[in-house]
């Protein structure tokens, strides 16, 4: 295999394509919209948090749905309506709640072995993405809710990062502008911010540095693949086109289940929807009272991130609700709220709101590695964790596919000595 497409232009399929660039092959990633990063990937929490790697597998998770299934303002919202593809994820997700310690272990080792590649890679190529390597602060409100956090950090510790208990005292030290009383905290100095957009778009054009096509405006809507050779199909503006690759990697988010069914795969994506506003600090007492330090409100499900001198991102909540992309109001509204509550000072009266679909796989686990056709591969279904995890996942999968590249060449014959 030489040539190779990736479907998507999100944090995945960047990263894919540039790991893949990076080994010597032809690479040409195709995206819908005219730019990179312009669905899940243009604003979420802006967190590269190791220290937030548990999986949802929980029979707590599961009584937290049925109980808030009706409250509108909910962390997590489950919309009643059935569907046989919520159904079929719904039982795969109980299935898993057997392996919720080992994937969160296991999450928590990819998550660590991410940031070596992604901090390398922004070296290397020079992207400039707002980071800041401040650490994560976990805030708790209750014992109970403390008490589980500190059987987390077990695991957590399991898989290699280390985490550490503070005090109400020891949080107002490591983040002074945080209101309000807490129980306590855990602290996860090793983790980082930034913005996951223009990480995406610094990467992007890295990697066309390095020789991958990027074709934007493309409604890819057929993948075919006979093991040795795939087509992909997509329309632009000047109509449909057909390509030939000798593979192909799926990074399509949760368009990702569609595609797998035409290469005669199951990938059970399904869209979790999640909400950020991104608050504009236009005045100097705006940004003196805006956080530093990267916050985890468990209780609340949500997550902040500053972005430079003059922006603040607070993200979070989970909404099954189908690929609904609407932005509702009512799940804006207690983030806008929140930020009241625990930064009064901060002025939010420019707020922009924003949701996305996360791709989210039952047992909360990405599906990396090789599909039934022995040309295509899957870089998907990361969910709430996919900048977390992107630059890892996709250096593995780039790895797969050079590998299958190595065991398909031809093998050349020595030449036979003259007499």
């Amino acid at each position: 295999m030489k040539s190779i497409a990736v479907i998507g232009g999100g944090i995945t399929g960047v990263t894919t394509a540039y790991a893949l660039a990076k080994r010597g092959f032809q690479v040409t990633l195709f995206e819908q919209h005219r730019y990179a990063a312009m669905e899940t990937s243009f604003a979420n929490g802006g967190q590269l948090s190791a220290s937030n790697a548990e999986v949802w597998n929980h029979t707590s998770t599961i009584l937290k749905g049925l109980k808030w299934m009706l409250k509108s303002d909910a962390p997590l919202l489950v919309n009643p309506k059935p569907s046989w593809h919520k159904i079929s994820w719904f039982a795969e997700f109980i299935a898993n709640i057997p392996n919720y310690r080992t994937n969160t272990i296991e999450t928590t080792k990819l998550a660590i072995a991410a940031r070596d590649h992604l901090f390398a890679w922004a070296e290397a190529e020079g992207v400039d993405f707002d980071l800041k390597r401040q650490g994560i602060l976990h805030i708790y409100r209750d014992k109970k809710g403390f008490d589980h956090a500190a059987e987390v950090t077990q695991m957590l510790a399991q898989g290699g990062l280390t985490r550490r208990a503070v005090t109400p005292e020891e949080m107002r030290a490591i983040e002074p502008t945080l209101a309000g009383t807490y129980f306590g905290g855990f602290y996860t100095e090793s983790d980082a911010t930034g913005d996951i957009h223009k990480f995406t778009v610094g990467l992007a054009a890295a990697a066309e540095r390095l020789g991958v096509k990027c074709l934007y405006g493309q409604d890819v809507t057929d993948l075919h693949s006979d093991g040795t050779q795939a087509t992909v199909t997509a329309h632009d503006a000047e109509g449909a086109h057909t390509r030939t690759f000798d593979g192909l990697v799926v990074c399509a988010g949760i368009g990702s289940r569609d595609f797998a069914a035409q290469l005669g795969d199951r990938v059970n994506v399904y869209p979790v929807k999640g909400y950020s506003i991104t608050v504009n600090l236009p005045d100097a007492a705006s940004q003196q009272a805006a956080p530093t330090v990267s916050l985890l409100d468990d209780e609340t499900k949500l997550v902040t991130s500053r972005l430079g001198l003059d922006r603040f991102r607070v993200a979070g909540t989970a909404e099954f609700n189908g690929a609904n992309r609407d932005i509702r109001a009512d799940r804006i509204r207690p983030l806008t709220q929140w930020v009241n509550q625990c930064f009064p000072g901060i002025n939010t009266r420019q707020v922009v709101p924003w949701a996305g679909l996360r791709p989210m796989l039952p047992n909360m686990m990405p599906r990396v590695g090789a599909g039934k056709r022995a040309n295509v591969f899957y870089n998907t279904g990361h969910g709430h964790l996919g900048w977390t995890l992107s630059a890892v996942t996709a250096d593995m999968v780039a790895e797969q596919v050079h590998q299958a590249s190595v065991q398909r060449a031809p093998r050349v014959m020595p030449a036979m000595a003259s007499a």
